[in-house]
């Protein structure tokens, strides 16, 4: 194939590019099944290590947050020392978490180990889609970013069907040694076929920003799971968020002045960046939540085993992959906002069919429910990944995929924690209730989690043990019902950002090539 004026590389890199780009999204697969695989473990953890709500979503939220917060300025290293790098250590510090949360035997260092693996995604998920921007010339990106986005959802869905399967058959910390084959290959593989390549005007590293950016983000996040525990108006938890908010504005300050930020925010003067920007955080808010509260659904309601319960988000899969693919095609024919806009729609209608679901609901309810979530998703996640690339210029692609990662990754845990954060406030009002005659460490277990009032229930007598167990079901329904409403009202909003505001064609600017190493 001859070498178009725009890809500045050999031959023999341009050449392997497709193989490369297999590489790359085997990389990025190891990050959404760490992030997701957990999901369907919630509930064995919550019974084994006796874990309360608020730690069941810390230990989901952590990764995210970990990954979110140090995105920047593990991207801006990649940038400055060489992308290749950053991958390869990024997996090998994901080996070692993998191998370390297998052998924990208790939250705290179940949640320590996430967070490591947390460290370890915020190398490695920035490097994938920078080092694709690297390697294909602007005709073929929009094509490759779609597999790319492709393989991301996939990996959602396969994530708690790995995790399902080792739990029928082996303890709950065999989950997390699913990613140890995979990173393996990436390694190896990686190792043979992807190029090296950095910002040639070796630009300077904003310790600074990464401080204020990281300590923002976990106030926020942590502000946000302890609020049913603590109390939403109480003086703690709004220390918290004015925190945040405080650090939020400095970082912002401190990025406007300093000559090489972290992040410069003069990007979101772009309409396409923000617009892109903010449709993502939307978009994987209200997908991440629903899954946290889905998974539970299905087997504390249900009573599903975690492999059954796992295998029922398996259709997702080949509906994301083959419309991912697709939606090159559907963006070039009715636009990128069009195609976007209407993804997000069907997200929330996905939303709120899961509203109509029940304590005895057939599965053919929530199937629907996941067929148009993932119609949604694979409609909108390439398009909204192509905004964002657009917007950055071409020297700081590691800047530009870090914003695109941590925008995932924040949505993430911002819905884990907003949805689970609702659900569970309005659990533990209504098992409240419930709880006359009762002491106060029970109390206080009952309305920790579904599991928590089982638990007591095992303790009482009569009706009042049925009374309780029933009315605890009812209100975690009714706890997801309130959860995903607002989740899918979230998607509406983000719909009508999106046709109001990103452009109808997304461009793609031509990014500097790597060299082969």
């Amino acid at each position: 194939m001859t070498l178009t004026a725009d890809t500045n590389t050999s031959p023999g890199l341009y050449e392997k590019r497709w193989f490369a780009l297999w590489s790359l999204c085997l990389s990025l697969l190891i990050v959404v099944v760490g992030n997701t695989s957990l999901n369907v473990v919630i509930p064995t953890l919550a019974r084994e290590l006796d874990a309360t709500n608020s730690q069941l979503q810390w230990v989901v939220a952590i990764y995210s947050l970990v990954f979110a917060g140090l995105l920047f300025t593990s991207a801006a290293i990649g940038d400055r020392f060489g992308r290749k790098g950053a991958l390869q250590i990024g997996l090998v510090i994901f080996l070692a978490g993998s191998v370390l949360a297998s052998q924990s035997h208790s939250m705290i260092q179940l949640i320590l180990c996430r967070g490591l693996m947390g460290l370890a995604a915020a190398f490695v998920m920035p490097s994938t889609l920078s080092i694709l921007v690297n390697i294909f010339p602007p005709q073929e990106r929009q094509k490759a970013i779609a597999m790319w986005a492709s393989v991301s959802g996939v990996g959602g869905t396969l994530g708690p069907i790995f995790s399902g399967w080792l739990l029928g058959h082996f303890w709950y910390g065999s989950v997390f040694l699913v990613n140890v084959p995979i990173i393996l290959v990436a390694l190896v593989s990686g190792g043979r076929l992807l190029p090296k390549s950095k910002d040639p005007s070796h630009g300077k590293l904003d310790p600074p920003g990464f401080v204020l950016s990281t300590v923002a983000i976990v106030a926020l996040v942590f502000g946000l799971i302890q609020a049913p525990e603590k109390g939403w108006g109480e003086p703690i938890t709004l220390m918290w968020f004015g925190i945040a908010a405080v650090l939020f504005t400095a970082f912002v300050v401190w990025e406007r002045r300093v000559k090489e930020p972290m992040l410069d925010v003069a990007l979101f003067r772009i309409p396409i960046f923000t617009t892109g920007t903010v449709g993502m955080v939307l978009l994987f808010s209200a997908m991440y939540g629903a899954f946290f509260l889905q998974t539970q659904y299905f087997q504390l309601i249900l009573g599903l085993s975690p492999l059954s319960a796992s295998l029922r988000f398996l259709p997702m899969s080949p509906v994301m992959l083959i419309l991912g693919f697709q939606t090159p095609k559907i963006t070039a024919r009715i636009g990128a906002n069009r195609c976007v806009g209407m993804g997000i729609a069907i997200l929330a209608a996905a939303m709120f069919t899961m509203r109509t679901m029940n304590a005895n609901s057939p599965y053919v309810v929530p199937l629907v429910a996941f067929m148009l979530m993932a119609t949604g998703v694979a409609l909108s996640v390439g398009p909204l990944t192509a905004a964002i690339m657009s917007g950055v210029p071409p020297r700081r692609a590691g800047m530009g995929s870090a914003m695109n990662d941590a925008t995932r990754e924040l949505g993430a845990a911002l819905g884990v924690a907003v949805m689970g954060s609702i659900a569970a406030s309005h659990f533990a009002s209504k098992v409240g209730s419930m709880l006359s005659g009762v002491s106060e460490a029970d109390r206080k277990m009952a309305t920790s989690s579904l599991e928590g009032s089982i638990h007591v229930a095992d303790r009482l007598s009569g009706t009042q043990a049925t009374d309780l167990v029933d009315g605890a079901r009812h209100a975690f329904v009714n706890a997801l019902h309130l959860a995903v409403t607002i989740g899918g009202f979230v998607a509406i909003v983000a719909s009508a950002l999106v046709l109001r505001y990103l452009p109808k064609s997304v461009s793609h600017a031509g990014a500097e090539q790597g060299h082969h190493g």
